[in-house]
């Protein structure tokens, strides 16, 4: 096996092609483990180089609400009333620890995007 850090744009190129080429190698054989090596490098690489950003609470909410198909009254459980899921929504009211964990156990939102600020600030 020769692999090496990943340091350049050119080296996470050349490893993204190698990692093509391993695709279909099986598991437990060296082919798999180099796969699994590179697979691990491009994440670090891409994860100090590209970082992704989670979504504010209030995007998180209503793109789980979307996938799942949820309405208002489906979140009542997680939020309270209806008036308080509009709040949240629409930003006039911030989420209190224990929507946080609801909607964490319930939806699978992770908890990092509930507890991060909203990109606009409650009145």
């Amino acid at each position: 096996m020769n692999i090496k850090p990943i340091k350049t744009d050119a080296d996470y190129r050349a490893a993204l092609k190698e990692i093509e080429s391993l695709m279909m190698a099986q598991p437990d054989t060296p082919d798999g483990e180099k796969l699994d090596v590179l697979v691990t490098l491009v994440e670090a690489y891409e994860s100090k180089h590209y970082p992704l950003d989670l979504p504010d609470p209030v995007e998180a909410i209503k793109f789980e609400m979307e996938q799942k198909g949820l309405t208002i009254k489906d979140l009542e459980p997680m939020i309270g009333k209806s008036n308080r899921v509009y709040e949240i929504l629409n930003r006039k009211r911030s989420l209190t620890l224990s929507m946080i964990r609801r909607l964490h156990q319930e939806l699978n939102i992770p908890a990092e995007s509930l507890i991060k600020p909203t990109s606009r600030a409650c009145v």
